[in-house]
């Protein structure tokens, strides 16, 4: 799925920012139906949203949860709440913060930039995302 996509360098070539890499993955992965124009949305979360914060990669899974999981809007029912809840805590508890500047200072390199922090946020993204389709049919 998605994690496949950046383990083999998607978005690299096109120089898309961590967040553009979940967004732009996760639309040809689950066929998210999302327009270029849609997309461009996820341009201003990367880097932690220019500002070090909150991880792009993650801010842009739950753009993903979203699409996936809610038919209008957040207050619908409590389902995006406890998947954004599960995504951060995983991660944190994977990666050790959920917060760009720290990721970066643990995970960067200057060769692979910030693709292990991108390729787990994939991961639970995936996971996640399994888990709840398989609850949802079964």
């Amino acid at each position: 799925m998605l994690t496949n996509l950046i383990k083999n360098g998607f978005g690299e070539k096109e120089e898309l920012n961590c967040a553009e890499k979940i967004l732009y993955g996760a639309n040809i992965a689950y066929d998210l139906g999302l327009d270029k124009e849609a997309l461009k949305l996820a341009a201003g979360f990367g880097g932690g949203m220019a500002i070090e914060d909150k991880c792009g990669a993650l801010t842009a899974s739950i753009m993903v949860l979203g699409k996936l999981f809610i038919k209008e809007r957040a207050h619908e029912s409590e389902k995006i709440k406890k998947l954004t809840q599960k995504l951060f805590e995983e991660y944190r508890k994977e990666m050790g913060h959920i917060d760009c500047a720290p990721l970066k200072k643990m995970h960067r390199t200057e060769e692979l930039k910030c693709r292990n922090v991108i390729l787990k946020a994939a991961e639970i993204l995936d996971r996640i995302i399994a888990e709840e389709k398989e609850v949802e049919c079964c």
